[in-house]
């Protein structure tokens, strides 16, 4: 009887830790929709930069913009930024980038995103987040034909992903769910 007592209690603890390390981890599928939204907001802000960025675009249009890409991102989140004529990167506050990109002095200014791909699974950290890295390469072309300037570069940037369980009031009941929001967007390369 006691052997059978203690078999049950054991097997009862490890269901109760499988139980808990499922609650601690993400799902496969719950991980591949996490993936998907991480990726999407990501390129949701490569648009965002080329409409800031683009001489083109209106000033109140550009104003609108640059809130809902502020909107992507933590509290406290920085962009770098680089140039091949100098060797130091420079971090901004979101909003202060933006401010930046909108005032550079170029008639024409094509900015574009492409290989978008994480390097880093997400990784539990001990506040109960979950951290992964996105990496993207990003083609800056700026043009003055007043002043004869003519810049490009090509900038490969990490871009930290933070993913943590919310909640949300609906209809009176209290919904979970995952959330993706950007972090730093760091320099990790710059070549002409």
């Amino acid at each position: 009887m006691k052997k059978h007592i203690l078999s049950l209690l054991i097997l009862f603890m490890a269901s109760s830790m499988v139980a808990l390390a499922q609650n601690d981890n993400i799902s496969p599928s719950r991980k591949q929709a996490i993936d998907s939204l991480a990726l999407e907001k990501v390129k949701d802000l490569s648009k965002y930069i080329s409409i800031i960025g683009s001489k083109e675009t209106q000033f109140s249009e550009a104003t609108r913009v640059m809130d809902r890409a502020e909107e992507l991102f933590a509290p406290d989140a920085e962009m770098g930024v680089s140039s091949i004529n100098r060797s130091e990167i420079a971090y901004y506050k979101v909003r202060r980038y933006f401010e930046r990109l909108m005032a550079l002095n170029y008639d024409r200014v094509n900015i574009s995103w492409y290989d978008i791909h994480y390097i880093s699974d997400l990784e539990r950290q001990p506040d109960g987040r979950f951290v992964g890295v996105i990496t993207i390469y990003q083609r800056f072309e700026g043009t003055s034909a007043e002043a004869g300037l003519n810049y490009r570069d090509t900038t490969k940037k990490d871009i930290t992903i933070y993913v943590e369980k919310k909640q949300t009031q609906i209809a009176g009941r209290t919904i979970e769910f995952w959330d993706v929001m950007l972090g730093d967007v760091r320099v990790t390369e710059t070549s002409a």
